[in-house]
């Protein structure tokens, strides 16, 4: 049997329809051999079922217990040498992995972070999204075949500061800093922190590959759980607040090479970071336990 290129790890909540097509695109858009490896919260409509049917590697929580211990718990399957996190309400076009093992094998070494540059329907903030492109917003009303014909002809072009999913890293940099932290459950801003985890260890290359296209339906599942106060959580840790380290250290959007440091700009904001951290020590950034 073929050996995998990347490990997938897919976090599901009671979302199969979406889970279906978004396996459904890798099995058909890939170029090369993965595993998918499915961390299953709950699945009681029929997720677990379908998952054990497809014979795909998989954990199980009876509750939902959130992307960050959904992403560590599945680190002990993962059998290649990249770990590549995907959301299950996301499509991946034809090509998507063949650019990023291309970027991936001309680079010098193994500390890196990178993404899939996201198309969504729905207008957005950052520069490094292709929106508005509406090609459906549920299963029901996707127009694949129009994505199909036109994903690769969106203009765009390479990014810097690679955050969200999909990203890919190698294995060996996601143990140095030990996965997703679990402090930020069930998820909140837990993709900046990981980011901020990386460059603290060292990893300077933060690259969304332009060639590397996913549709992402946008398909929240935020109004289901009780959020942590995310942003909160990573002032207190950072000493920087989520947007000004996107903003003046990764440059998230800006386009591939084109950024330039602006030493008087991040001195300014990590000079307000402060003040707003005094003004958050009587904030209360628990959220509700998950067990009864």
């Amino acid at each position: 049997m073929e050996k995998p290129l990347f490990s997938i790890l897919i976090p599901t909540w009671n979302n199969l329809a979406f889970l279906k097509l978004c396996i459904e695109s890798l099995r058909r858009n890939s170029t090369y051999h993965h595993e998918f490896l499915i961390h299953v919260n709950d699945g009681s409509d029929g997720t677990l079922q379908w998952v054990q049917e497809q014979g795909l590697k998989y954990r199980h929580s009876a509750k939902n217990i959130g992307v960050c211990y959904a992403l560590n718990g599945l680190r002990p399957l993962v059998t290649t040498d990249y770990v590549l996190f995907l959301n299950d309400d996301m499509y991946v076009c034809p090509g998507w992995d063949h650019a990023l093992w291309e970027e991936i094998r001309s680079l010098p070494d193994n500390c890196f972070f990178l993404s899939s540059t996201l198309i969504q329907p729905r207008p957005f903030f950052c520069k490094s999204v292709i929106a508005p492109a509406d090609y459906g917003q549920s299963v029901e009303t996707f127009d694949e075949e129009r994505l199909l014909r036109e994903f690769a002809t969106l203009p765009h072009g390479d990014w810097q500061g690679a955050t969200w999913p999909p990203n890919i890293v190698h294995r060996d940099i996601w143990d140095l800093v030990g996965g997703y932290s679990v402090e930020y459950s069930p998820g909140m801003y837990s993709d900046p922190d990981f980011s901020a985890k990386l460059y603290h260890a060292g990893v300077r290359y933060f690259k969304g590959v332009d060639r590397s296209r996913v549709y992402h339906f946008e398909a929240r599942s935020t109004h289901r759980i009780i959020k942590n106060d995310g942003s909160t959580q990573f002032l207190r840790k950072w000493g920087i607040t989520s947007a000004s380290f996107m903003r003046d250290v990764l440059h998230r959007g800006q386009p591939w090479g084109e950024a330039e440091d602006n030493q008087k700009l991040l001195q300014h904001d990590l000079f307000r970071s402060r003040w707003k951290t005094v003004l958050t020590v009587f904030r209360d950034t628990k959220v509700q336990p998950i067990w009864p």
